[in-house]
């Protein structure tokens, strides 16, 4: 009895332990995350709905070379793929850049991308026009001649994401199982002309509305070309050293969201353009240290407080050559210290129309300048207590003397109507929420489309509204998934394009009708078993979201990621990754590569929390409001209550805290550490701002004002803002990283701070990457940096 029992044991312990155990899910490593296939699946750039309305363009990489894009089309009546454009076949493999197209890349942040990085449709949809290697090229569809490229395999194309710091869209697929894309579309040949083949680094081309001109710039000047063959001409001659003819300036490319400093008219008879002088900023030294060389660069930056470029607005008649100036200034040249962030022209061809923005950026006005002499017309003028948020929400009615215009002078962004006759502004959407974009008109119906996050900040929707309404609180939602649509209509409202995605689900895109209705497929994106992030899908963590009240009652968002399973006895560590600066949310429920490394992080054991302090735009004029004169202050403020918010949670080790931050978010970093010493167990900063004076006039001041006041002496603001005023007080291990060759937040940032640090015998380690720039792309030191991020951490918040 007593024998049988002991078998019977064994027995059952045999069995017990011969079983095999569940499979543990896959847990993302940092090496997969940045390998290829990328894991939000297929991925591409610059998806357009063609003016004609029966494709959809975009650029896409390939098979063996990621970064290297080709111009590709999905044809929507043919439900057909197909290569359109291929680089290699145009020229020889990739030519140096010159330092102009350099500097716009670096600005567009696409400076990792070689092949065709950018296109233009022409209004009429059957031409398309691009640039490779400095030169230029026009392609016709249904031209009859030439051959078509097809694609072997549209679900293998798929490319990798960009920089760390940039969200990235899926590619388009197929909707058929068998996408049969050779031979392309019937009747759908491309011939392709080229249109300059010079020494000359061709830059910015654009064609004219009616298709018989492309005007670009070549070495500063404004130059023009026939599509029909005829020889390239400069319209203007005098462009060379500081003075530049069409072309952005700097701080309009960095800063306020102008990549252009040209404009055809609708007639396509003339084009305005934007004389820059920049002899009234003096020149400076950048240093950029590669592996082996230190190379210098002079420069003419406009660091805070310094001068400005000086405008000059152009009118050149393109058949003679003519041009007419016309007076920027407010007082015939008295008030030279002015911002011009947009130029349009009035449909008829017969007025341009500059946004003109004082210094102090508390003022902007819509000017109209009418081609006949008339007296110039202020059509709207804008005016804050603190800064005027610049929008791209300019959009003229053909069917009645207005247009449409967005504003926050109700203290959140909304849509107008303007009467150009009397100026009337009828209020088209109204509420306690912002407006993100006007994202379409439909004339015919009298409908204005918009993107906006009317119940929650963190997610972003399509809606409609009436162009006649009389209830502007009135609004009707059109999209109905929880997450983020980003969309594309159409010129006419009759079709958009919805990139979708949220936490859960990486990005997908869709055709759709108006009323949102989707027509089409383009890539769902489905994480099927043969996705990418299959083998991860199992451990992969929800993101939960919640608020919190400001010291001033204002709401505050966050977003969570915790650990599978049960916390241990003593809690998690956490990692607060912060952003905090104007211009970007981190609490947003959408896909991207910064949230697959929150994922890791919290595969790895630690809580991710983000919040999105006050001073974010996305929440209206008084959520923003208190940053003014107090960046590096109320940010902070807000993110201790939401340390002092995780300290009260059961599942939450209160002495293992540590904060991560990359640009803007590395000088909140370093804030937070050094403002509340013995709070946070670690912190990383990346490429992190530490002397507001050391960055450009545009941001700087918008936020902070002048950095002396009358007496010469740094305002209280800056002090109060610089990283250095604290230094002395970092007690907490730091992380300080930075790329050695950033042209953005300059290497001297980390410097400074480093020798302050130095100077008061403080400890914190260092990793610095040789050529890199502000987001260190380069696919061996991404890698490397983000090793060393994780190391830190484990040393610092592990058990």
């Amino acid at each position: 009895m007593y024998r049988i029992a002991i078998s019977a044991l064994l027995f059952t312990f045999l069995l017990l332990f011969s079983v095999p155990a569940p499979a543990q899910p896959e847990q993302l490593t940092l090496e997969r995350i940045f390998d290829s296939p990328a894991l939000s699946g297929p991925v591409l750039r610059d998806a357009r709905l063609s003016p004609a309305g029966d494709r959809v363009s975009f650029l896409r990489g390939r098979v063996d070379d990621a970064e290297t894009l080709d111009l590709w089309e999905y044809h929507i009546a043919e439900d057909r793929m197909r290569v359109l454009i291929s680089a290699d076949r145009l020229g020889d493999a990739e030519v140096e850049l010159s330092a102009a197209e350099q500097a716009r890349r670096e600005r567009a942040r696409i400076a990792s991308l070689g092949g065709i990085v950018d296109y233009r449709w022409a209004e009429d949809g059957r031409h398309l026009l691009f640039a490779l290697n400095g030169n230029l090229f026009l392609a016709r569809l249904g031209a009859g001649s030439a051959s078509v490229e097809a694609v072997e395999d549209s679900e293998a194309a798929a490319t990798t994401a960009a920089a760390d710091d940039i969200d990235v869209e899926p590619d388009l697929r197929a909707m058929s199982e068998d996408p049969e894309a050779e031979g392309g579309s019937p009747g759908d040949a491309i011939e392709v002309l080229t249109l300059t083949d010079a020494e000359a680094f061709d830059l910015d081309p654009k064609l004219s509305p009616d298709t018989r001109h492309v005007a670009f710039i070549r070495d500063q000047n404004l130059w023009l070309v026939a599509t029909d063959g005829s020889a390239p001409r400069a319209l203007t001659t005098d462009g060379e050293g500081t003075l530049s003819n069409g072309m952005a300036e700097f701080i309009a490319q960095e800063e306020m969201g102008r990549d252009t400093g040209y404009w055809w008219s609708p007639d396509g008879t003339r084009i305005a353009f934007l004389q820059v002088d920049a002899s009234p900023i003096e020149p400076s030294l950048r240093y950029e240290v590669e592996g082996d060389a230190i190379r210098m660069i002079e420069q003419r930056y406009p660091y805070a407080g310094t001068p400005n470029v000086r405008y000059r607005l152009g009118v050149v008649a393109i058949e003679s050559g003519a041009v007419a100036w016309i007076g920027l200034d407010e007082n015939d040249g008295e008030n030279e210290d002015i911002y011009i962030p947009r130029v349009n022209w009035r449909p008829d061809s017969g007025a341009v129309l500059v946004q003109r923005q004082s210094r102090d950026q508390k003022t902007l006005e819509l000017i109209e300048y009418e081609l006949g002499g008339k007296d110039p017309r202020v059509l709207i003028r804008e005016a804050a207590d603190t800064w005027i948020n610049l929008h791209d929400d300019l959009h003229f009615l053909q069917s009645r003397n207005a247009f449409i215009w967005s504003s926050e002078r109700s203290g959140f962004r909304h849509l107008y109507l303007v009467d150009l006759a009397d100026g009337n502004m009828q209020a088209l959407t109204a509420g306690d929420w912002p407006v993100t974009a006007l994202a379409g008109v439909d004339e015919d119906l009298g409908l204005v489309y918009f993107t906006a996050g009317i119940d929650t900040p963190a997610e972003q929707h399509l809606y409609r509204q009436s162009l006649a309404t009389a209830t502007p609180e009135a609004v009707y939602r059109v999209s109905r998934r929880a997450g983020w649509h980003a969309i594309h209509f159409d010129r006419n409202g009759q079709r958009y394009l919805d990139l979708f995605s949220s936490t859960d689900q990486p990005p997908q895109l869709s055709l759709h009708a108006p009323d949102g209705e989707r027509l089409a497929w383009l890539i769902e994106n489905r994480l099927d078993a043969e996705h990418p992030y299959a083998p991860f899908q199992a451990a992969h963590r929800p993101t939960r979201f919640g608020t919190l009240a400001a010291e001033d009652g204002q709401t505050l968002h966050w977003r969570m990621i915790r650990p599978a399973g049960p916390a241990p006895e003593t809690g998690w560590p956490v990692l607060v990754h912060v952003y905090g600066g104007p211009t970007s949310r981190m609490v947003v429920n959408r896909w991207s590569r910064r949230q697959l490394q929150d994922q890791y992080f919290a595969q790895q054991g630690m809580v991710v929390f983000s919040l999105d302090n006050r001073g974010i735009a996305g929440q209206g004029v008084a959520f923003q409001a208190p940053a003014w004169l107090s960046l590096g202050q109320v940010e902070v403020v807000d993110q201790l209550v939401g340390v002092e918010h995780l300290k009260t949670l059961d599942f939450i080790d209160p002495d293992r805290i540590g904060v991560f931050g990359w640009s803007y978010g590395g000088y909140m970093s370093l804030m937070m550490l050094m403002q509340h010493p013995g709070t946070f167990a670690a912190g990383v900063a990346v490429a992190p701002v530490t002397d507001w004076a050391l960055y450009d006039t545009h941001y700087t001041e918008r936020y902070l004002g002048m950095p002396r006041d009358e007496d010469g002496a740094p305002t209280s603001a800056y002090r109060l803002g610089n990283v250095l005023s604290y230094a002395d007080r970092l007690a907490d291990p730091l992380l300080l990283i930075h790329g050695m060759a950033d042209d953005n937040v300059l290497f001297t940032h980390s410097t400074l701070l480093m020798h302050a640090l130095q100077r008061e015998a403080i400890d914190f380690e260092l990793m610095t990457y040789p050529g890199e720039k502000h987001a260190v792309a380069g696919e061996g030191p991404r890698l490397h940096l983000w090793r060393q991020v994780a190391r830190f951490l484990d040393r610092n918040l592990g058990d």
